[in-house]
């Protein structure tokens, strides 16, 4: 039996994705012996309610110098990142000297404008490409995994945070003991510690079960949040549901007793419990939906090839690993993928050795189909890539369910 990595309850096994690779393991032509696998499965803590991953791969393997996922490529994640710090600045960093620490700035969207600002502020990221991009920002930036022993540096050298902030990071880190300390070292007695991640309640819903593979250790939500808050002496103040990769929610904690909690935090607790969005029947019932899910696209795929069609994937992204590969999706359903990151261009997609090629080649021939892959920006995606539908192409989405565009 599995302990709970946060409070060593039974975690139940409600999904098994099976052999997967590193979601960003991309591999360059001709050398893919050797390449590292790990089982993918998923479970529910029964005392928590924390969603986690059954099997926990080194951090080292996932978050390498060269790790390929920039923040800033998404015109709508630049804007969320640029709004998301202004909102701190103005209602966190009004008075005296702040300090704004991110935990996993990556290239430095958000803290580019924090700095632009004139605001103290420090980005850590142990991913050594990434973090000189923000550097280049001019962003104070320091290449690291964050947890306590640094926190406690920083807060020696700094002085205490007015805010600690992370994006798609807390979920990807299984030690959250060791980062709750940290923030609690570190952290100003009135500061705020606000983090945003994919929603568990949003994956179940719209079965987007990509949103699970190996940098996603943890599915939060409400309930689960304010438990492992509570245990590390913090209180879950507010949350705000984010429209973002397909459905995020952003947590404020702070410490106990320094803030009353927002309303909202009580209300979505209890629209989680009506919901029963962590309950082992409801995440069986999740499971039984992405079966069909990939079996209707495998369907959809073979039928497609043999009818003759033309069929390219869109956006190569970590999430499309746990598609392609539970699905069994190679190059012979999907000849290539296409992709706007130069680090992932001319290699191969993690597993299914799909060949990933420079996003201008796909309007220079277009496929009769395209699966988009990158389905959480489908939006500016299709907007983007107009005349791809008026010459007659169509899009393959497979979340909340397949569906042609």
């Amino acid at each position: 039996m599995t302990a709970c990595r946060i409070c060593q309850g039974s975690v139940h096994q409600f999904f098994d994705f099976g052999r997967q690779p590193l979601s960003d393991g991309f591999l360059r032509p001709g050398k893919t012996s050797g390449e590292f696998f790990y089982r993918l499965a998923v479970g529910v803590c029964r005392s928590c309610t924390m969603v986690q991953l059954m099997e926990e791969v080194p951090r080292e393997r996932m978050f390498r110098a060269d790790y390929p996922y920039h923040s800033s490529m998404s015109v709508v994640m630049r804007e969320h990142f640029t709004g998301t710090a202004r909102h701190l600045l103005e209602t966190e960093c009004r008075d005296g000297d702040p300090l704004v620490v991110e935990i996993g700035c990556n290239d430095g969207v958000m803290l580019r404008t924090v700095a632009q600002a004139g605001v103290r502020h420090l980005g850590v990221d142990p991913s050594r490409d990434v973090a000189e991009l923000a550097a280049a920002k001019g962003v104070r930036v320091r290449i690291d995994f964050f947890e306590e022993s640094l926190a406690r540096e920083v807060a020696a050298a700094e002085g205490p945070a007015q805010v600690i902030y992370a994006a798609n990071t807390m979920c990807h880190i299984p030690y959250l003991d060791s980062v709750f300390r940290g923030v609690d070292a570190l952290l100003a007695p009135d500061g705020v510690f606000c983090f945003e991640d994919p929603y568990l309640g949003d994956v179940v819903e719209r079965t987007s079960f990509d949103q699970i593979y190996d940098e996603h250790f943890y599915l939060f939500s409400a309930t689960s949040v304010r438990a492992v808050a509570g245990r590390f002496g913090f209180d879950l103040v507010d949350v705000e549901r984010l429209p973002v990769h397909g459905g995020e929610v952003r947590y404020t904690l702070a410490r106990s007793g320094a803030r009353r909690p927002s309303q909202r935090v009580e209300a979505l607790v209890r629209e989680e419990t009506e919901r029963r969005i962590a309950e082992i029947s409801t995440l069986e019932q999740f499971a039984t939906q992405v079966k069909r899910n990939v079996e209707d696209l495998a369907s959809l795929l073979r039928r497609l090839q043999e009818d003759g069609a033309r069929v390219a994937a869109y956006g190569a992204t970590a999430k499309s690993a746990t598609v392609t590969n539970y699905g069994g999706f190679g190059p012979d359903l999907i000849p290539v993928v296409y992709d706007s990151t130069p680090a992932k261009q001319g290699l191969l997609t993690p597993g299914s050795h799909i060949p990933v090629r420079p996003l201008e080649e796909f309007s220079r021939d277009y496929p009769d189909y395209a699966l988009l892959f990158a389905w959480n920006h489908a939006g500016e995606i299709v907007e983007k890539e107009r005349e791809f539908r008026e010459q007659g192409g169509k899009w393959i989405l497979y979340v909340p369910d397949l569906h042609v565009l």
